[in-house]
């Protein structure tokens, strides 16, 4: 029989040296969170908190109490939002968990049991938190995802409001462009006024609208019905309900951004809009690039595919201090769009990117889509990676680009410069004829162009 090798000559450690002796982890719930605390801290090392204010502050006293200085939870839910923000206000390291990555062993599953695997694991210091702004950014994302949300309840109104148009055979959104813009809005408010004489109506149309008079008096000939009337005049005044409390958002926003900026930041440093400046639908009112650089210090938007707007996003959900992610690799990998690694035997199973819902990730694939049509560097880069691996490929790498260009920009101040889609393709082709030239040696042969030599050696 085989003798067994000891543990000393293995050069592995018999067991996990504990990196936070004063850890606790949650279990957190809807209705209560159970709590494990290591048993030489207290006689009751696992307990149970009702979810209201008032036991959060009695949880949050007793592990101070006992000597607990980092906590583990899970991101259940939005249940743990309270849990966090109160225990941090008592000064406790509060790590965000993703659920995904602290399953239990196989077995029987309970809430302590659950706790206590949080406690053992963050002891060990296996547990990485999730990315948690600060108050003050956690204040400006919180009122950008609250605007986004309010867009989207407003954009189904539209839709009610065009639903009514059709009902009455008033083919208005097929002659103009936008429904809600200036004409639109004033047609629209004349007929649940009482006003259906399309004559009458016609003459509310703006000057810069394509379509004739003519052809929006034809469309505005419907059949008028009270209940679609009716049904237009509530989608109306919905809509018009959350473009207030959108324009709320934006005072809050706006207010955030001044009180974020750095009085060290000269705005005479602002460079040129590189873009022309006409504000866009659903964009907010006040000067947002002005008020970024402000908060910032450098012009985010003179990166192609990025507008004031979509960097006052980015900068809300991924916050100024690039220093939470060590390497743009970490950020990238955080946006779920760096390659994953997934090798089994020596084999690469898969290198695809994980599926996630980041928004800061979303946003740059938008963007990446928007610079894939234009005369840029990255614009040559989107098409021609498209023309190879596809559309879907390309998006998620040309995002990858522009999410580095973001984070070397913040953390260390580089300058971008676009050296057109002209200089792209000719070190592209640079890169092919070296590499024609590098396999043609390796054959044997040596590669020539056209026209200067007879032909090939």
């Amino acid at each position: 029989m085989a003798r067994r090798s000891k543990s000393k000559k293995s050069g592995r450690p018999s067991k996990l040296n504990i990196i936070h002796a004063q850890a606790a982890g949650i279990d957190v719930g809807s209705t209560f969170h159970v709590v494990a605390v290591p048993p030489d801290l207290s006689s009751e090392p696992v307990q149970a908190f009702q979810s209201f204010t008032g036991d959060l502050y009695r949880l949050a006293n007793w592990l101070v109490e006992i000597g607990v200085t980092t906590v583990a939870m899970e991101s259940t839910g939005i249940y743990w939002i309270p849990v966090f923000d109160i225990l941090e206000a008592h000064g406790l390291e509060v790590l965000l968990v993703n659920a995904r990555h602290v399953k239990n062993v196989p077995g029987r599953k309970t809430d302590v049991s659950d706790a206590q695997w949080l406690q053992q694991l963050h002891s060990y210091g296996l547990l990485r938190g999730s990315f948690q702004p600060t108050q003050e950014w956690a204040a400006l994302r919180a009122y950008l995802r609250q605007r986004e949300r309010l867009i989207e309840y407003a954009a189904s109104h539209i839709q009610h409001m065009q639903k009514a148009l059709m009902q009455m055979n008033v083919q208005l959104h097929h002659v103009i462009s936008d429904i809600t813009g200036v004409s639109g809005m004033k047609m629209m408010r004349a007929i649940v006024a009482g006003q259906h004489d399309p004559a009458e109506l016609a003459t509310y149309r703006d000057a810069r609208c394509q379509a004739s008079e003519e052809t929006i008096r034809e469309a505005l000939t419907g059949h008028y019905r009270p209940e679609h009337v009716f049904e237009l005049r509530q989608a109306l005044e919905l809509y018009d309900s959350y473009q207030a409390r959108i324009d709320a958002c934006d005072q809050e926003i706006e207010a955030t951004l001044v009180f974020l900026q750095d009085d060290t930041i000269s705005m005479e440093t602002l460079p040129a809009a590189r873009y022309k400046k006409t504000r866009k639908v659903n964009e907010p009112k006040f000067a947002v690039r002005e008020a970024l650089f402000g908060v910032l210090g450098v012009d985010l938007s003179q990166i192609h595919g990025f507008g004031a707007y979509t960097v006052l996003k980015l900068v809300g959900e991924c916050g100024r201090d690039m220093s939470q992610w060590p390497t743009v690799k970490h950020f990238t990998s955080w946006l779920t769009l760096a390659p994953s690694n997934k090798i089994s035997g020596g084999k690469v199973l898969s290198r695809k990117t994980r599926r996630s819902a980041n928004r800061a990730a979303a946003v740059f694939r938008l963007s990446a889509v928007n610079v894939g049509r234009t005369n840029t560097a990255l614009g040559a880069f989107y098409r021609r990676l498209a023309s190879r691996v596809g559309k879907a490929k390309a998006v998620t790498a040309t995002a990858r680009k522009l999410a580095e260009l973001f984070y070397n920009t913040l953390r260390y101040g580089m300058a971008y410069e676009d050296p057109g889609a002209s200089s792209y393709e000719e070190r592209y082709r640079e890169r092919v004829l070296k590499g024609l030239r590098r396999r043609a040696k390796e054959f044997g042969y040596e590669l020539t162009e056209m026209g200067t030599a007879e032909g090939v050696a």
